[in-house]
């Protein structure tokens, strides 16, 4: 049984998130660009997200 592939999503805030590659996007997430397993993508999104506050807020407080 082939082990199942996830997308790295990232929305208008620039949060991210995984999200099942055989699923459609939820309203307001976009492909991030990275795939693979579950571990892979979650491995993905602690490099990427290095600011955990929301887009609005990181600019607010620039």
């Amino acid at each position: 049984m082939a082990e199942p592939r996830f997308l790295v999503v990232r929305n208008d805030e620039e949060q991210y998130s995984i999200w099942s590659a055989d699923r459609e996007l939820p309203a307001g997430w976009h492909d991030a660009g990275f795939a693979g397993s579950r571990e892979e993508c979650l491995a993905h999104v602690e490099v990427v997200w290095t600011d955990m506050r929301p887009r609005s807020v990181r600019e607010v407080s620039s």
